[in-house]
């Protein structure tokens, strides 16, 4: 089935919390979404950022984003007065996300409404708990720890906090127990309101898709108490760290710094930590989107201790002994596989294995160099594949008509027949979605037609990144219906709103 979605993460949407939430614009972004016929919505990794604040680089590979709490959520339960966030000073621009802001004063409105929580538990708190003992109780203490430690990086701990142990970890979880509840307390919080919102878009028709990383940061619970998933010496330093080589991003390719996968440890253990991750991942979203594919093929393995991602080697992934694994344990999994990069003939008979769809992006369509043979260009889309204007790693359309070599713009305007009047966003968007790919995601960005103020991530770049937000009342209703119109033009209706426009049709 012909289906149409849109990319749009939590922390661009609009509000006065200092960044996106699973509050009421949360909801009303659903209602644009089923307003405009669309039964899909894409978004980011929810998870805790750490330095850099990319959902790329987490403290955690389970736990939520405090951040995406909505306050006037709290207030409703009785878990928050008003007067105790409403003033609270979130930033001053509201076209950006000021992380330093939310840092400094996101924590203390929280332990409020988390002490309230803890001096009445409900049932469902202990359910939480419950379900989640696998990964909760260590992510506390991490946190816990991290705190006491003035948020520095495990690796500089004093030995009996740095190297994880049963024993430790009791005395230690027993030593700063109001902590460890208070980073438990926030997790339910996050995860009842993320279910409200997963409920409330699949009730209208809304599957939500969400990423799976490929790799976890250094400075995370799951190195910390895990090391043995990973390439570390004994001194619990990574020997080589992930990145990948120069490219059409970066001169000097990009350096990472996640600690590799130790996969032969990981191949004797039945890949039970990926399998765990993935069942997980099946129950917060309905839809999966592995990112960085092409790494469990072969990965990119750089020295620790380089400046740059030039001096790194492919090493051998996996493969389909970790994916023959997902099949037979996630039969439910929906998988759509990042298949982009460098790619060779293993990375491709690897997502023909899988039977995954990969990936189209329609800006790396139009290298001049590439002509025809280009298997961007829409006409080349196999069906099983997921149509993209671009990710969050790219420019929007109007930045890339602005900025790509001349010779390339060039040929995207032959291609898509644009003239000087024409809404190129719109043009370049129906393209996309005339495309035999059976799902096509728009970014909420190249909806507004927005340039690249708005693009969400440069690679390679530091500081600037992940911080875009829309103002309110930009989603319209007038919005809804030119996309609606658009998504039944290229039958990429839900089928109850396509049998319902016939219906209409006929009557009419």
């Amino acid at each position: 089935m012909r289906r149409n979605g849109v990319l749009m993460h939590l922390s661009s949407l609009p509000g006065d919390q200092g960044i996106g939430t699973m509050g009421k614009s949360a909801h009303e972004f659903v209602d644009f979404l089923e307003k405009a016929g669309q039964s899909v919505w894409q978004l980011l990794p929810v998870v805790p950022t750490s330095y850099g604040d990319s959902p790329y680089a987490s403290f955690s590979t389970f736990a939520g984003n405090p951040y995406f709490i909505d306050l006037d959520l709290l207030a409703e339960d009785g878990l928050l007065k008003e007067g105790e966030y409403e003033t609270v000073d979130w930033g001053s621009d509201p076209e950006r996300v000021d992380y330093g802001a939310l840092y400094n004063n996101r924590t203390k409105v929280l332990r409020k409404a988390a002490s309230r929580l803890l001096e009445n538990k409900p049932d469902e708190y202990y359910e939480f708990l419950e379900e989640n003992y696998d990964w909760l109780p260590d992510y506390a203490l991490f946190m816990a720890l991290k705190d006491k430690n003035g948020d520095k990086s495990w690796l500089e701990w004093e030995d009996d906090e740095r190297n994880y142990g049963t024993e430790a970890v009791t005395r230690l979880a027993e030593k700063y127990r109001e902590d460890v509840d208070f980073y438990e307390a926030v997790q339910y919080l996050f995860f009842k309101q993320w279910k409200e919102l997963r409920n409330y878009a699949n009730g209208k028709g809304i599957d939500i898709i969400g990423d799976l990383p490929i790799y976890v940061a250094l400075d995370s619970v799951d190195a910390w108490s895990h090391p043995e998933l990973f390439q570390l010496d004994e001194n619990r330093q990574p020997i080589a760290v992930a990145g990948c080589p120069p490219d059409g991003f970066s001169a000097d390719g990009q350096l990472w710094g996640n600690p590799l996968y130790d996969w032969d440890y990981h191949k004797n253990s039945g890949y039970d930590w990926w399998l765990r991750r993935i069942q997980y991942l099946t129950k917060l979203y309905n839809i999966i989107r592995i990112d960085h594919f092409r790494g469990f093929d072969s990965y990119y393995a750089i020295p620790y201790g380089s400046t740059t991602a030039k001096n790194g080697e492919w090493k051998k992934g996996p493969g389909m002994d970790l994916f023959d694994k997902v099949k037979e344990k996630v039969p439910e999994g929906k998988i759509i596989a990042e298949d982009l990069g460098f790619l060779t003939d293993s990375v491709r008979k690897l997502l023909k294995d899988t039977g995954y769809p990969g990936m189209k992006i329609l800006q790396f369509a139009f290298d001049s160099r590439d002509g025809n043979n280009n298997e961007y260009l829409p006409f080349n889309y196999p069906v099983n594949s997921v149509a993209y204007t671009g990710t969050h790693d790219n420019q929007t359309i109007m930045g890339w008509f602005e900025t790509a070599p001349r010779e390339s713009v060039k040929f995207a305007e032959e291609y898509l027949r644009v003239s000087e009047d024409d809404e190129k966003n719109w043009i370049m968007m129906r393209e996309l979605m005339a495309s035999p790919s059976e799902l096509s995601i728009l970014t909420g960005q190249d909806l507004l037609g927005l340039g690249d103020e708005s693009r969400m991530n440069t690679p390679s770049t530091v500081g600037i990144n992940w911080t875009w937000r829309s103002l309110p009342g930009k989603f319209t209703d007038e919005l809804a219906d030119k996309l609606c119109h658009y998504t039944a033009l290229y039958g990429r209706l839900p089928q109850k709103t396509a049998e319902e426009a016939k219906a209409e049709e006929a009557t009419a």
